[in-house]
Order: C-alpha cells, then sequence, then structure tokens
C-alpha cells in the first residue's frame, strides 16, 4: 500500500483536482491522509467525501508531514501538496519502482500573464536533481533519517533527500508526471513567500552550506545556462523567467537580512 500525505490550510479550491486525480489512477491500493492546518474553509469536509483520514495539527508544513507518516498503514508514502494533480500513472510506476526514494517529475500550469513565465521556468528543472525533491519515499527510511526537520520551513524539502544522500541512500525516478498548480502566478506574492522561507533558512543553510550558490542564487542557476540555447529560442520568456527571478531574489535577500538582524538581536 502507498499511503498519499497531503498537507492543507484553506485549500477548497485545489484539493478537488488532486482528490480526482487520485480517483483516476491505475493503481489502486492507496490510502489518502490529509492533515489540516486550522483551515476555515471546506477543506476537510472535502477531503472526507473522497474517504480521507483527516487529521488538523500545524503550524508548519513539516509538522504536518511527520504527523502524516506516522499515521500512515502503507509501506511507502508519497508527499503532495493540495496544489498537484497526478497523471494516470504515477502511483503505478512508484509501486514498481526499485530505490527505497524516487523523484516525480513535475510540470506547472495556471492561468494569467504571469505564469506562463513560472511553467518555462518549470521546464529547465527536469533532471536536475539540487531543484527536484523526492516526494515518494519508503515509510521505514523516511523514519529512520527522522523525517523533515521541524525546525526548516520552505527547503526541508531538499533536507531530507540531501541527507540521504550524503548517507549513500539511492534515488530513483518515474517517468510520469505530478502537475504543480500555479494558479493565477503573481511575481509579488511568491517575493513575499520567498522572503519567509529565507527568514527561516537559517538551520538549512548551517546544514548544507554548499547548496547557498546552487539553490540561494534564484538568478545564476547553473542549469539555466547549460539549457542557454533554450534560453536563446525563447527570448520573451527567458526575459519574463529572469524578470520574476529577480524579485523573487529580491525577496531572498531581505529575508536573509531579517534573518540575521533577528538573531543579531536576539544575543544582544
Amino acid at each position: 500500500m502507498i499511503s498519499i500525505i497531503i498537507t492543507t490550510k484553506n485549500e477548497e479550491g485545489s484539493i478537488i483536482d488532486l482528490l480526482e486525480s487520485l480517483k483516476s489512477q491505475t493503481y489502486s491500493k492507496f490510502e489518502i491522509i490529509v492533515v489540516d492546518n486550522n483551515s476555515s474553509d471546506k477543506t476537510k469536509l472535502i477531503a472526507k467525501k473522497y474517504n480521507a483520514r483527516v487529521f488538523n495539527i500545524g503550524p508548519e508544513r513539516s509538522i504536518q508531514r511527520n504527523y502524516g507518516v506516522n499515521k500512515a498503514i502503507g509501506e511507502k508514502v508519497l508527499i503532495l501538496d493540495a496544489d498537484m494533480k497526478l497523471s494516470k500513472n504515477v502511483l503505478l510506476e512508484l509501486s514498481k519502482a526499485k530505490e527505497e526514494v524516487a523523484i516525480i517529475p513535475e510540470k506547472s500550469y495556471g492561468t494569467g500573464f504571469w505564469t506562463k513565465f513560472k511553467v518555462f521556468e518549470r521546464e529547465f528543472y527536469e533532471g536536475y536533481e539540487s531543484i527536484e525533491a523526492p516526494r515518494f519515499f519508503s515509510k521505514s527510511v523516511f523514519l529512520k533519517y527522522g523525517g523533515y526537520d521541524e525546525r526548516i520551513t520552505g527547503p526541508e524539502d531538499f533536507d531530507l533527500p540531501l541527507r540521504m544522500r550524503k548517507d549513500g541512500v539511492k534515488v530513483g525516478r518515474i517517468k510520469s508526471y505530478i502537475w504543480h498548480n500555479e494558479k493565477k502566478f503573481s511575481p509579488l506574492k511568491s517575493a513575499k513567500k520567498k522572503f519567509y522561507y529565507a527568514s527561516k533558512a537559517g538551520v538549512y543553510v548551517r546544514k548544507h552550506p554548499e547548496m547557498v550558490i546552487v539553490q540561494g542564487n534564484m538568478i545564476l542557476r547553473p542549469i539555466f545556462f547549460k539549457k542557454w540555447k533554450k534560453m536563446i529560442n525563447h527570448p520573451f520568456l527567458t526575459f519574463g523567467m529572469f524578470f520574476i527571478k529577480t524579485i523573487e531574489m529580491i525577496g531572498v535577500f531581505f529575508g536573509f537580512v531579517y534573518h540575521f538582524l533577528a538573531n543579531l538581536f536576539i544575543l544582544v
């Protein structure tokens, strides 16, 4: 059995697409666990209509995910966000995976002017392990490494597989996609989210300082220049992508400044 852990917070507008995609899977031996953070909308009610086991805990995603895994019946766990949906063969391919950890490649979609640039950006990351984060684990290996670090918000997706890789755990991948709903993407909202994540990223940076340039520098990521032909062939999309990355990078910068000053005043 595969236990699917979905973390939510007021996701009534997104979660139906995910739950419908689970109904359409070609592999049926799975359970759905929704770990909600005090939603004030109909998220929990919708989840229960799809026979999900629903729990309530917060305040951050790492805590929710670890709680869901501890409640899982399955020997394998798949960690999802509510704004995703699965291609029909994802669970079938995962059920056949030989590795205890696996990456499901992702594509983005959504509406609005800015979203096309985010969709373009996502295309660069397929096969780029520094950005692609595994979402599928055997429950035993997940628990062996203590799950997600509950001190980290945002980069916890990267911290857990990095710890595993450094210890020699092999990470596989499947061919079917997760589709990530960017909705009507907003650069300013994204920058605000990056600010929040960066302000909480101190533990991650101390644990994995080698990843600061690769992940923290959102504009000069090596993968962009490795795929330079793609950028040349799509100049409009490239310009829009780098404009968004610049706005996000400003959010990251001020997030780190906030984190530094907050810790400085604590020490003083």
